[in-house]
């Protein structure tokens, strides 16, 4: 990645700062292979238990959480269900709804997951104060306005 030009536009600059972004998340400090060494899941089914642990679910809304159709939705719930990790019940109201919840052992792993995810890389937690305290306030500015 290369600095900043002095003909650099904000929009070059914003280009900059989102390539950086993403590859310290999704190449420098990508944690998807350990969450799946560490839960035995693959990395999206991981993602669906995180998601369920949260509270219960319809299949319809883990999709659209996932961004996955309702196919695949329904392959990952149907191997998350077959391990015993979430169960599918009919919806109280609609019987044509079915409602996702989490197992204890499917909630003991996606605590694994969570775990290993939201640990900080060593650079982050080496940065000066000041320069975290300032990219924690930007970061929340950017989630804020989301």
């Amino acid at each position: 990645m290369t600095g900043p030009a002095a003909s650099d536009t904000p929009a070059d600059t914003a280009g900059r700062v989102w390539s950086g972004m993403r590859a310290l998340v999704l190449e420098q400090h990508d944690r998807r292979r350990e969450v799946s060494e560490a839960t035995g899941l693959s990395f999206i089914r991981a993602k669906a238990l995180r998601r369920i642990a949260a509270g219960p679910l319809s299949m319809r809304d883990l999709a659209a959480r996932l961004s996955t159709d309702k196919p695949y939705t329904t392959l990952v719930v149907d191997d998350l269900t077959r391990r015993g990790l979430i169960e599918r019940t009919v919806h109280p109201t609609d019987r044509r709804q079915r409602v996702l919840t989490i197992t204890p052992e499917g909630l003991r792993i996606a605590e694994i997951a969570r775990a290993i995810l939201d640990e900080p890389p060593q650079t982050l937690r080496d940065l000066d104060p000041a320069d975290l305290d300032l990219l924690d306030r930007v970061i929340t500015t950017l989630l804020d306005t989301a």
